[in-house]
C-alpha cells in the first residue's frame, strides 16, 4: 500500500502540528511545569498522533477497496486488522 502525497497532505500537516506540541511538552518539563499541565498537553499530542494513524489506515483501506473494484478477495484482511490493532 503506497500513499499518494496529495491524499496525505492533511495528515502530514496534523503530524507536524503534533510534533510542535510535543516539543512544547518537552520544554514544559524542562522548565518544571506542573504535572497536570504536562499530562494534559501530552494527552493532546497522543490523541493527535492516534488520529493521524487512523487517517493513514483509513486512506490505505479506501485505496485497497477502490483498487479491487469492491472485490474483497484481493484485500489482505489480516494485514489491515494488524494495522488497526497497532494503533489500539
Amino acid at each position: 500500500m503506497e500513499l499518494e502525497p496529495d491524499e496525505i497532505k492533511a495528515i502530514i500537516t496534523r503530524m507536524k502540528r503534533a510534533n510542535g506540541h510535543l516539543a512544547s511538552v518537552i520544554r514544559m518539563m524542562e522548565e518544571g511545569s506542573d504535572c497536570e499541565s504536562v499530562l494534559t498537553q501530552l494527552a493532546a499530542v497522543n490523541k493527535a498522533l492516534s488520529r493521524a494513524g487512523y487517517a493513514i489506515v483509513a486512506t490505505g483501506l479506501q485505496q485497497c477497496l477502490t483498487a479491487n473494484d469492491d472485490d474483497l478477495d484481493g484485500v489482505d484482511v489480516k494485514k489491515m486488522e494488524k494495522l488497526f490493532l497497532a494503533l489500539a
